[in-house]
């Protein structure tokens, strides 16, 4: 990559494909989960070395409880699993883990892990890594809007209520808005991910299925982007 390519300052990521890409190698359906989590963590590592400071992951949806009992528990229990795990790793990699979404729905045991964990790693240099969790657009915008209902008398107008102001109450603040967002498996949609925060993102859809999503992948599209004519209004 050229020194000169223009770098990100925050990438999301909607990691599709897990089930089909284990279905493809005759694996259990639910075995590609464990396989997407590896490719996450080799994602961050690949964010780091690329110098991007801020990277946000669609872990879990609130469209994911419609699934089967069976795979949501294996998602609930991968993602406490996972974050066990990795936890060490990411502390001693300067990580700073952030949660995005209703987490109110997990259990307390997982809610007090995904605690620990931001508080753990909060004074470490990043790359900022933000899980978004339990986590939909308009569930976000809602809470966002239930959040100053209750802050009103403290609002001398509604011209007090800015983009600003606003953006203060979502769930992923203080997260800068993502310059990138990057969908895997050819779904060119975007599923209720990051609504407000992504208006100005540039999108990128790649067929590759999220377990085979290799660093040389999302390098390219680094480059690319940095070739990209971002006229913002204008």
């Amino acid at each position: 990559m050229s020194t000169e390519t223009k770098i990100p300052n925050c990438v999301g990521i909607i990691m599709d494909g897990n089930r089909r890409w284990a279905i493809g190698k005759g694996m259990p359906a639910l075995k590609g989960h464990h396989a997407g989590g590896e490719t996450l963590k080799k994602t961050v590592q690949s964010a780091r070395d690329l110098g991007i400071k801020h990277i946000i992951f669609y872990t879990f949806s609130t469209e994911n409880w419609k699934r089967s009992e069976e795979e949501v528990s294996y998602l609930i229990n991968l993602i406490g699993e996972s974050l066990q795990n990795e936890l060490e790793y990411f502390n001693k990699e300067g990580g700073v883990l952030h949660y995005a979404g209703d987490l109110s729905r997990f259990s307390p045991d997982l809610q007090e892990k995904l605690k620990n964990a931001e508080e753990k790693t909060s004074k470490n240099k990043g790359p900022h890594v933000y899980f978004a969790l339990n986590y939909g657009g308009r569930q976000e915008i809602i809470y966002a809007v239930k959040k100053i209902i209750q802050e009103h008398k403290a609002l001398a107008t509604t011209e007090d209520i800015t983009e600003e102001y606003f953006s203060q109450h979502l769930q992923t603040y203080p997260m800068p808005d993502p310059d990138i967002i990057i969908r895997t498996s050819g779904e060119m949609r975007l599923s209720g991910f990051l609504p407000w925060q992504g208006v100005y993102s540039e999108l990128f859809f790649t067929k590759t299925l999220w377990p085979d999503f290799s660093k040389e992948e999302f390098t390219r599209i680094i480059e690319e982007f940095g070739n990209r004519e971002r006229r913002i209004g204008k």
